[in-house]
């Protein structure tokens, strides 16, 4: 080797190296490596955890439907009656997007001398607001205050009832109401049906029975019932 010239293997430095040099990254590379099986470790002791629950891990959402419905619609236990003044009636209200049946004790000190009499108890008991125990059950009434029912106009058929509204144009559950809690009494409606009609005999008088349709359904209203000539 001639004086001033590199040695061709320069012998690599036996101390500590410097920062930003190999040693450095190799110390980084281990730090990351026992992060990584850290974190793998976490995730595997977290499923083990679900798993012992009873739960199993998805990675796509899950569509179990709508919550529950907190309304039961059971109707409230039928009232004692024994008052010698009191009966008990069944009544439909609503409930759920549809009408069931529901009992109250009814005062009867006013008498129900005729039909019309045990019409107009029924439909008073469909006009109040619900009683305490039946709101909570989820029970409502859609039948307005301000209907009334008159006797059968001249040419009418005997047994016809005329409202101060035509039925059609009633809300369809308050229609459902009516007929099912009229149909269900055996005074007023000996075969389970009535004759309902508007504020006119004009003849446009239907036939109606407390059909599932309408029970159940929101828009029967229109087409409920059968054309009586």
């Amino acid at each position: 080797m001639t004086p001033g010239s590199a040695p061709a293997n320069p012998a690599r430095p036996s101390g500590p190296q410097a920062p930003g040099t190999g040693g450095g990254r190799s110390r980084a590379r281990r730090a990351a490596r026992g992060s990584t099986s850290a974190l793998a470790a976490c995730c595997a002791a977290l499923a083990a955890l679900l798993a012992g629950c009873g739960i199993r891990s998805t990675t796509v959402p899950v569509d179990d439907g709508p919550a529950p419905s907190r309304v039961a619609c059971a109707p409230p236990g039928t009232p004692s009656s024994t008052d010698q003044d009191s009966m008990v009636d069944r009544i439909y209200l609503v409930c759920n997007t549809q009408v069931t049946p529901v009992r109250r004790a009814v005062d009867v000190r006013d008498g129900r001398i005729d039909r019309i009499g045990e019409v107009r108890t029924l439909l008073a008991q469909l006009q109040i607001s619900p009683r305490t125990a039946e709101t909570k059950a989820g029970f409502s009434t859609a039948v307005p205050g301000t209907l009334q029912i008159v006797a059968a106009g001249p040419g009418g058929p005997e047994d016809a009832l005329l409202l101060n509204d035509r039925p059609q144009d009633l809300p369809s559950f308050a229609l459902a109401q009516l007929v099912c809690t009229l149909t269900a009494d055996s005074l007023v409606s000996p075969d389970h049906s009535v004759v309902l009609g508007g504020p006119e005999p004009d003849g446009k008088l239907r036939a109606y029975t407390c059909t599932s349709d309408l029970r159940t359904r929101s828009d029967s209203a229109d087409s409920a019932g059968t054309p009586v000539g």
